[in-house]
């Protein structure tokens, strides 16, 4: 698999408040593609995409608890 680590310009988290952070993305070339959004508030955005085509989306505030939070564009990155 390759990673990548990117930072980004604040934008909001899942918890409401603005905070920028790292973009990690990890793809085996094959079809799997693993993003995380790790905000410097703690809280995380994930978006996993796996061979089969399917996409698991998770959003996990800074202090533990799930959220939905709405869909975001991809960005590729």
């Amino acid at each position: 698999m390759t990673g990548t680590k990117t930072p980004f310009t604040p934008e909001t988290a899942p918890c409401g408040k603005k905070s920028a952070g790292e973009r990690l993305v990890d793809d085996d070339g094959y079809g799997l593609v693993i993003r995380d959004q790790i905000f410097d508030c703690g809280c995380r955005r994930i978006r996993h995409e796996y061979h089969d085509g399917s996409i698991h989306l998770s959003s996990i505030r800074h202090d533990g608890k799930r959220v939905k939070d709405p869909i975001q564009p991809d960005h590729g990155s």
